[in-house]
């Protein structure tokens, strides 16, 4: 069992920048692979970036490449977001999970934990 808590969240101008943290309780974090999703007002819940436990795989949503970036930091059980060059589009409630198989997943029924959400809204 682990347990998430996200924050970092908040109002950004567009073009600006955000860094969301995800904490996770236990001492078993380097063991799942973590990722980060986002869910826009009447959408679909949709992925954003997963990272393997290690730290040393990544993998990116198209539409977010280039401008975000996933990191963890094992020792301090936590998974990182760079959030930049923010779009309107970007908008949404942004939720890290964790995983209890042993690969970076982009699909959500493949993450047993969720935290609770941070939102994240990009003014134009």
């Amino acid at each position: 069992q682990v347990q998430l808590v996200e924050s970092g969240g908040g109002l950004v101008q567009a073009g600006g920048s955000l860094r969301l943290s995800c904490a996770a309780s236990g001492r078993t974090f380097s063991s799942y692979p973590m990722a980060w999703f986002r869910q826009a007002p009447g959408k679909e819940r949709e992925f954003v970036a997963s990272i393997s436990r290690s730290g040393g795989s990544t993998y990116y949503a198209d539409s977010v490449k280039g401008r975000f970036t996933i990191a963890r930091d094992n020792a301090k059980n936590t998974v990182f977001l760079q959030l930049n060059s923010l779009k309107p589009e970007d908008t949404a409630v942004y939720f890290c999970a964790a995983a209890q198989q042993s690969y970076a997943s982009r699909l959500a029924p493949d993450y047993s934990y969720w935290g609770q959400g941070t939102q994240v809204t990009v003014s134009s």
